[in-house]
């Protein structure tokens, strides 16, 4: 009989440890805090498996800055004409009712992510382009450093994230990093956020040669750290057939507007995140701590569990 209790003993010590050890894995000793920083009102389709996984299941909170009011869009409207009644992709037409309907969108999809805040700086959506000179020269950059740098200061934010501004990618997506990086150095050293940039892969051997955008050294990334990374194509729930783009394609969805944006659904396979150079190297831990968590907390099935 005694044996008998020391093996039941021993074995829920081991399923005991064992759970423990698990839960290191994913627990954080600070309910982590991010600010977005995005061009256009659908760009936070990138960030959204890790979103999700911060707000809803590490207790974090996720806010996004917003710098154009979305107009350019009414390009690709022309389904958005039958949702909303509007002629959408006639440029008066759109100029005009784009910005109210997209911030609407947003904040749709910012609902499926948990999102808590946003905010816009409404600087207008011009032509597509490549140039990041031209919005940095047409937008109120020095309204927008200092609002963000008064909002990182405020909120205290562990990380930011922007879209990667690559020389291939839309002169806006360029502007919004760039900003978000100037806002970030013209803070104390002690009170500067860790600055990520964000980039899709869409297969898993792909990969970015980006390292610095030509003229703009503060887009310098650290090569020396390897990017960190979220897998949308992990499978979870019944017989394993979930996975983490249903979450990204939720968010497209709600984009009804902008035609275009729907044909991204489920190609997005790898969420990638790049160390800014102007980041301490001390900070390195820090990130990758963070990501390891989003990475091992589990979905539950029990949402009553995600506080346990």
């Amino acid at each position: 009989m005694r044996t008998s209790r020391l093996v039941i003993c021993s074995f829920l010590v081991l399923i005991l440890t064992g759970g423990v050890s698990r839960a290191q894995n994913f627990k954080l000793d600070y309910n982590p805090k991010i600010l977005l920083v995005t061009a256009h009102p659908d760009d936070d389709a990138l960030f959204s498996a890790t979103v999700f996984k911060t707000t809803y299941l590490l207790n974090g909170s996720v806010d996004l800055a917003l710098m154009t009011n979305g107009e350019g869009g009414y390009k690709y409207s022309t389904l958005g004409n039958y949702i909303y009644g509007k002629q959408l992709d006639k440029e008066s037409v759109g100029r005009a009712q784009l910005p109210g309907i997209r911030k609407k969108e947003l904040m749709a999809g910012g609902d499926v992510v948990g999102i808590r805040n946003y905010l816009f700086f409404d600087q207008k959506d011009d032509e597509y382009e490549l140039d990041a000179s031209i919005p940095l020269s047409h937008w109120n950059t020095e309204y927008i450093i200092k609002r963000l740098s008064k909002l990182m200061r405020e909120e205290q934010y562990d990380f930011v994230f922007t879209m990667m501004p690559s020389p291939q990618t839309h002169a806006h997506h360029k502007a919004s990093a760039i900003l978000a990086l100037r806002a970030v150095k013209s803070l104390p050293k002690e009170q500067r956020p860790v600055i990520l940039s964000a980039t899709i892969l869409r297969q898993k051997s792909e990969s970015t040669s980006f390292t610095q955008l030509e003229g703009y050294p503060v887009t310098k990334l650290n090569r020396d750290i390897k990017p960190f990374t979220f897998d949308r194509t992990q499978k979870f729930g019944h017989d394993n057939r979930l996975d983490y783009n249903i979450i990204a394609n939720w968010v497209i969805a709600e984009h009804k507007s902008q035609g275009t944006m729907q044909q991204l659904m489920g190609e997005g396979m790898i969420e990638q995140y790049w160390f800014y150079a102007i980041n301490p190297s001390s900070k390195e831990e820090k990130v990758r701590r963070f990501f390891n968590a989003v990475n091992a907390v589990p979905m539950y099935s029990d949402p009553n569990k995600i506080d346990s």
